[in-house]
Protein backbone atom coordinates (compact mmCIF):
# COMPACT_ATOMS: atom_id res chain seq x y z
CA UNK A 1 0.00 0.00 0.00
CA UNK A 2 1.32 3.46 -0.87
CA UNK A 3 1.89 5.40 2.29
CA UNK A 4 3.61 8.34 3.95
CA UNK A 5 5.19 7.72 7.33
CA UNK A 6 6.80 10.06 9.82
CA UNK A 7 10.21 9.21 11.12
CA UNK A 8 13.22 7.00 10.57
CA UNK A 9 15.63 5.65 13.15
CA UNK A 10 18.61 7.63 11.78
CA UNK A 11 16.67 10.89 11.75
CA UNK A 12 17.14 11.53 8.03
CA UNK A 13 14.62 11.45 5.22
CA UNK A 14 14.11 8.06 3.59
CA UNK A 15 12.27 6.81 0.52
CA UNK A 16 11.04 3.23 0.29
CA UNK A 17 10.32 1.69 -3.11
CA UNK A 18 10.65 -2.03 -2.38
CA UNK A 19 7.35 -3.68 -1.47
CA UNK A 20 5.52 -0.37 -1.83
CA UNK A 21 6.08 3.38 -1.93
CA UNK A 22 6.67 5.38 1.23
CA UNK A 23 8.38 8.61 2.24
CA UNK A 24 9.57 9.23 5.75
CA UNK A 25 10.39 12.81 6.62
CA UNK A 26 13.46 13.89 8.54
CA UNK A 27 13.44 13.95 12.33
CA UNK A 28 10.15 14.60 14.06
CA UNK A 29 8.82 17.07 11.50
CA UNK A 30 6.73 14.39 9.85
CA UNK A 31 4.55 15.06 6.84
CA UNK A 32 2.23 18.04 6.92
CA UNK A 33 -1.35 16.97 7.57
CA UNK A 34 -0.38 13.29 7.41
CA UNK A 35 -1.68 13.33 3.84
CA UNK A 36 -0.74 10.78 1.22
CA UNK A 37 1.32 12.11 -1.64
CA UNK A 38 -0.62 12.44 -4.92
CA UNK A 39 0.26 9.82 -7.54
CA UNK A 40 2.07 12.40 -9.70
CA UNK A 41 4.35 13.29 -6.79
CA UNK A 42 4.95 9.63 -5.92
CA UNK A 43 6.01 8.95 -9.51
CA UNK A 44 8.31 11.97 -9.46
CA UNK A 45 10.03 10.85 -6.26
CA UNK A 46 10.33 7.24 -7.48
CA UNK A 47 11.79 8.35 -10.80
CA UNK A 48 14.41 10.52 -9.11
CA UNK A 49 15.37 7.61 -6.85
CA UNK A 50 15.94 5.36 -9.85
CA UNK A 51 17.27 7.79 -12.46
CA UNK A 52 19.87 9.69 -10.45
CA UNK A 53 19.94 13.33 -11.51
CA UNK A 54 17.97 13.65 -14.76
CA UNK A 55 17.37 16.96 -16.54
CA UNK A 56 14.03 18.63 -15.96
CA UNK A 57 12.97 18.18 -19.58
CA UNK A 58 13.79 14.48 -19.39
CA UNK A 59 11.68 14.09 -16.25
CA UNK A 60 8.64 15.84 -17.67
CA UNK A 61 8.88 13.85 -20.90
CA UNK A 62 9.25 10.54 -19.06
CA UNK A 63 6.46 11.07 -16.53
CA UNK A 64 3.95 12.77 -18.85
CA UNK A 65 4.72 11.32 -22.28
CA UNK A 66 1.21 11.54 -23.71
CA UNK A 67 0.60 15.28 -23.31
CA UNK A 68 2.06 18.33 -25.08
CA UNK A 69 5.46 19.50 -23.87
CA UNK A 70 4.19 22.68 -22.22
CA UNK A 71 1.54 20.78 -20.32
CA UNK A 72 4.10 18.20 -19.20
CA UNK A 73 6.34 20.97 -17.89
CA UNK A 74 3.39 22.52 -16.05
CA UNK A 75 2.57 19.15 -14.48
CA UNK A 76 6.19 18.82 -13.36
CA UNK A 77 6.14 22.30 -11.78
CA UNK A 78 2.94 21.41 -9.93
CA UNK A 79 4.39 18.12 -8.66
CA UNK A 80 7.57 19.88 -7.51
CA UNK A 81 5.54 22.49 -5.62
CA UNK A 82 3.50 19.80 -3.88
CA UNK A 83 6.64 17.87 -2.97
CA UNK A 84 8.41 20.91 -1.51
CA UNK A 85 5.31 21.73 0.51
CA UNK A 86 4.64 18.21 1.78
CA UNK A 87 8.16 16.85 2.33
CA UNK A 88 10.56 19.78 2.56
CA UNK A 89 14.22 18.91 2.26
CA UNK A 90 13.70 15.82 0.12
CA UNK A 91 14.61 17.42 -3.19
CA UNK A 92 17.56 19.32 -4.66
CA UNK A 93 16.17 21.31 -7.59
CA UNK A 94 18.61 24.20 -7.48
CA UNK A 95 19.97 23.58 -10.99
CA UNK A 96 18.87 22.28 -14.35
CA UNK A 97 18.81 18.74 -13.00
CA UNK A 98 16.57 17.21 -10.37
CA UNK A 99 17.92 14.91 -7.69
CA UNK A 100 17.30 13.82 -4.14
CA UNK A 101 18.88 16.06 -1.54
CA UNK A 102 22.15 14.92 0.05
CA UNK A 103 21.47 12.66 3.00
CA UNK A 104 18.25 11.17 1.66
CA UNK A 105 18.39 7.39 1.94
CA UNK A 106 16.57 4.90 -0.25
CA UNK A 107 16.12 1.17 0.10
CA UNK A 108 17.06 0.73 -3.57
CA UNK A 109 20.48 2.22 -2.87
CA UNK A 110 20.78 -0.02 0.19
CA UNK A 111 20.01 -3.05 -1.98
CA UNK A 112 22.62 -2.05 -4.56
CA UNK A 113 25.22 -1.39 -1.86
CA UNK A 114 24.59 -4.83 -0.30
CA UNK A 115 24.85 -6.55 -3.68
CA UNK A 116 28.10 -4.76 -4.54
CA UNK A 117 29.55 -5.63 -1.15
CA UNK A 118 28.77 -9.34 -1.22
CA UNK A 119 29.70 -9.75 -4.90
CA UNK A 120 33.07 -8.05 -4.56
CA UNK A 121 35.59 -10.63 -5.88
CA UNK A 122 38.06 -9.58 -3.20
CA UNK A 123 35.60 -9.95 -0.34
CA UNK A 124 36.07 -12.88 1.99
CA UNK A 125 33.37 -15.12 3.42
CA UNK A 126 32.99 -12.85 6.44
CA UNK A 127 31.36 -10.26 4.18
CA UNK A 128 28.88 -12.78 2.82
CA UNK A 129 25.72 -11.77 4.60
CA UNK A 130 22.03 -12.25 3.95
CA UNK A 131 20.13 -9.09 3.00
CA UNK A 132 17.90 -7.34 5.48
CA UNK A 133 14.26 -8.46 5.11
CA UNK A 134 13.33 -4.96 3.92
CA UNK A 135 15.48 -5.48 0.81
CA UNK A 136 13.60 -8.56 -0.41
CA UNK A 137 10.45 -6.92 -1.78
CA UNK A 138 9.64 -6.24 -5.42
CA UNK A 139 10.14 -2.75 -6.76
CA UNK A 140 6.90 -0.75 -6.65
CA UNK A 141 4.41 -3.63 -7.03
CA UNK A 142 1.34 -2.58 -8.96
CA UNK A 143 3.21 0.09 -10.95
CA UNK A 144 3.39 -0.61 -14.68
CA UNK A 145 5.32 2.34 -16.14
CA UNK A 146 7.98 1.16 -18.60
CA UNK A 147 10.78 2.73 -16.58
CA UNK A 148 9.56 0.91 -13.45
CA UNK A 149 9.30 -2.46 -15.20
CA UNK A 150 12.86 -2.20 -16.53
CA UNK A 151 14.25 -1.30 -13.11
CA UNK A 152 12.19 -4.01 -11.42
CA UNK A 153 13.74 -6.65 -13.67
CA UNK A 154 17.24 -5.23 -13.23
CA UNK A 155 17.02 -5.13 -9.44
CA UNK A 156 15.53 -8.62 -9.29
CA UNK A 157 18.43 -10.02 -11.33
CA UNK A 158 20.92 -8.11 -9.20
CA UNK A 159 19.43 -9.54 -6.01
CA UNK A 160 19.24 -13.10 -7.41
CA UNK A 161 22.89 -13.12 -8.48
CA UNK A 162 23.93 -11.63 -5.14
CA UNK A 163 21.95 -14.24 -3.20
CA UNK A 164 23.55 -17.05 -5.17
CA UNK A 165 27.00 -15.55 -4.57
CA UNK A 166 26.29 -15.31 -0.85
CA UNK A 167 25.04 -18.91 -0.77
CA UNK A 168 28.16 -20.18 -2.53
CA UNK A 169 30.54 -18.28 -0.25
CA UNK A 170 28.71 -19.30 2.90
CA UNK A 171 28.79 -22.90 1.74
CA UNK A 172 32.55 -22.67 1.15
CA UNK A 173 32.92 -21.29 4.66
CA UNK A 174 30.99 -24.21 6.14
CA UNK A 175 28.01 -22.03 7.11
CA UNK A 176 25.59 -24.42 5.49
CA UNK A 177 22.32 -23.36 7.14
CA UNK A 178 22.83 -19.74 6.07
CA UNK A 179 23.93 -20.87 2.62
CA UNK A 180 20.71 -22.80 2.13
CA UNK A 181 18.67 -19.87 3.37
CA UNK A 182 20.26 -17.58 0.78
CA UNK A 183 19.71 -20.10 -2.01
CA UNK A 184 16.08 -20.63 -1.08
CA UNK A 185 15.48 -16.88 -0.98
CA UNK A 186 16.52 -16.86 -4.64
CA UNK A 187 14.29 -19.84 -5.40
CA UNK A 188 11.34 -18.16 -3.71
CA UNK A 189 11.72 -15.28 -6.17
CA UNK A 190 12.30 -17.46 -9.24
CA UNK A 191 11.16 -21.06 -8.61
CA UNK A 192 12.44 -22.25 -12.01
CA UNK A 193 15.90 -20.71 -11.67
CA UNK A 194 18.22 -23.67 -12.10
CA UNK A 195 21.38 -21.93 -10.86
CA UNK A 196 19.76 -21.41 -7.46
CA UNK A 197 18.65 -25.05 -7.29
CA UNK A 198 22.18 -26.16 -8.25
CA UNK A 199 23.47 -24.14 -5.30
CA UNK A 200 21.12 -26.01 -2.97
CA UNK A 201 22.36 -29.36 -4.29
CA UNK A 202 26.01 -28.29 -3.91
CA UNK A 203 25.47 -27.20 -0.30
CA UNK A 204 23.84 -30.54 0.58
CA UNK A 205 26.73 -32.36 -1.07
CA UNK A 206 29.25 -30.27 0.85
CA UNK A 207 27.49 -31.25 4.07
CA UNK A 208 27.58 -34.90 3.06
CA UNK A 209 23.80 -35.09 2.87
CA UNK A 210 23.53 -37.20 -0.27
CA UNK A 211 19.86 -38.03 0.15
CA UNK A 212 19.00 -34.33 0.56
CA UNK A 213 21.02 -33.50 -2.54
CA UNK A 214 19.16 -36.13 -4.57
CA UNK A 215 15.82 -34.98 -3.28
CA UNK A 216 16.59 -31.34 -4.12
CA UNK A 217 17.56 -32.39 -7.63
CA UNK A 218 14.44 -34.49 -8.11
CA UNK A 219 12.11 -31.80 -6.80
CA UNK A 220 13.51 -29.32 -9.29
CA UNK A 221 13.42 -31.86 -12.13
CA UNK A 222 9.75 -32.58 -11.40
CA UNK A 223 8.89 -28.88 -11.26
CA UNK A 224 10.70 -28.19 -14.51
CA UNK A 225 9.01 -31.11 -16.24
CA UNK A 226 5.58 -30.04 -15.01
CA UNK A 227 5.96 -26.35 -15.85
CA UNK A 228 8.05 -26.40 -19.04
CA UNK A 229 8.14 -30.00 -20.20
CA UNK A 230 11.96 -30.10 -20.19
CA UNK A 231 14.68 -31.76 -18.16
CA UNK A 232 17.39 -30.05 -16.10
CA UNK A 233 20.61 -29.17 -17.86
CA UNK A 234 23.65 -31.42 -17.90
CA UNK A 235 25.26 -29.16 -15.29
CA UNK A 236 22.45 -30.00 -12.87
CA UNK A 237 22.25 -33.68 -13.72
CA UNK A 238 26.02 -34.05 -13.38
CA UNK A 239 25.93 -32.97 -9.74
CA UNK A 240 24.08 -36.11 -8.67
CA UNK A 241 25.18 -38.56 -11.35
CA UNK A 242 26.60 -41.67 -9.75
CA UNK A 243 25.05 -41.07 -6.36
CA UNK A 244 23.33 -44.16 -4.93
CA UNK A 245 19.57 -43.92 -4.71
CA UNK A 246 17.86 -45.40 -1.68
CA UNK A 247 15.27 -48.06 -2.24
CA UNK A 248 11.84 -47.18 -0.99
CA UNK A 249 10.45 -49.58 1.59
CA UNK A 250 6.81 -50.46 0.87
Amino acid sequence: MDRVAHAVPDGGPRVTLLDGFAVRAAGSAGVAGDEELPPSVQRLVAHLCLAGGPARTAVSGRLWPDVPEERARASLRSALWRLRRTVPGLLDDSGSRLRLAPGVRTDVRDLQAWAERVCDPGAGPLRAALPAPALLGDLLPGWYDDWVLLERDRLQQLRLHALETVAARLGEAGRYAEALQAAYLAIRTEPLRESAHRTVVRVHLAEGNLAEALRAHDVFAGLLREELGVAPTERMAGLVRGLPRLRRVS
